[in-house]
């Protein structure tokens, strides 16, 4: 490689870091994350998501505002032929403290998903609750998962197309029982960006094809969806997780969470017929969608009706 494209390689690098840790360290901020004297404890699956984490973090872990601690954690599930001897060499590498826990939830699954059938769903809740229970036992304060905002987004659409919710993967969540708070810090970061950063560390991947089983054959369906309509509208990913953080109650039809059986009316203020013609016209403009100015008169026919 010539010394033109080794800069120009290292460029590359230094913008995607720069990029994917300044997403990181504003999902923190926004979603208050990790907080003074945190004990984050980092999960490790050896797939480049987790690792791309992990590193982000140790790096943010040196300017942060805030001191935390980082443990990094694997859970080795028994499955045939696993590499476990990877993790260890490479966290021991960093310098990070770190533990294996192994369970052996393989032959759980293989017992109880019946052949051909895929055992992802069940293997990482077993997986999840087992990582759980380990947080309380090293007292960490947080669990950290390597969800992107890609994850989510699919997430979204699994939820809607198969189970009838509006439903998907939070930053930041409180477990059901809650005794752990999960964190997400990667959830404004692009797969496509975090695959290209792991190629660039280089960091030893485990493939999660040990068990034989077909990855979510579902969530690949909605991947392809959503890479097609990337591909023909650039952008739309971002605007539909954008969605998702500004949801309107009152324009769903959730009963539970919208009181829409006490609407009353209020004429207390000007109606939009009585208003001067400039705030109609500033409150139509901040409706308008910036990449279709024809769509204007359809939002002032809503909005008038």
């Amino acid at each position: 490689m010539s010394e033109v494209e080794n800069r120009r390689e290292r460029l590359e690098f230094n913008k995607l870091q720069k990029r994917l840790r300044r997403h990181v360290g504003r999902a923190i901020a926004d979603f208050n994350m990790i907080e003074e004297g945190d004990k984050i404890m980092v999960c490790l699956s050896g797939g480049k998501d987790s690792y791309a984490m992990l590193d982000i973090l140790l790096n943010l872990q040196k300017t942060a505002p805030v001191n935390f601690e980082l443990v990094a954690v694997n859970m080795d599930q028994k499955q045939p032929g696993f590499p476990e001897h990877i993790l260890p060499e490479y966290l021991r590498s960093l310098g990070v403290p770190h533990h294996i826990v192994e369970k052996d939830t393989y032959s759980v699954v293989q017992e109880v998903v019946p052949e051909g059938k895929t055992t992802c769903s069940l293997c990482s809740r077993l997986r999840r609750g087992t990582l759980y229970g380990f947080a309380e036992e090293i007292g960490a304060t947080k669990v950290a998962l390597g969800h992107h905002k890609d994850d989510i987004v699919e997430t979204l659409f699994l939820n809607m197309f198969y189970g009838g919710r509006l439903k998907a993967m939070p930053p930041k969540l409180r477990a059901d029982d809650g005794r752990n708070i999960v964190i997400r810090p990667l959830a404004y970061c692009r797969e496509e960006d975090i695959a290209r950063y792991a190629q660039f560390k280089a960091f030893p991947i485990i493939p999660c094809n040990l068990c034989g089983s077909q990855e979510n054959l579902q969530r690949q369906a909605i991947k392809q969806m959503l890479r097609e309509w990337d591909k023909k509208f650039p952008g739309r990913s971002e605007n539909i997780f954008a969605a998702l953080t500004r949801v309107s109650p009152s324009q769903l039809a959730d009963r539970d969470l919208y009181d829409f059986e006490s609407l009353e009316l209020d004429r207390s203020t000007p109606s939009a017929a009585e208003r001067p013609d400039h705030l109609i016209q500033r409150q139509v403009n901040s409706w308008e969608p910036e990449d279709a100015q024809e769509a204007v008169p359809q939002y002032i026919e809503a909005r008038n009706l």
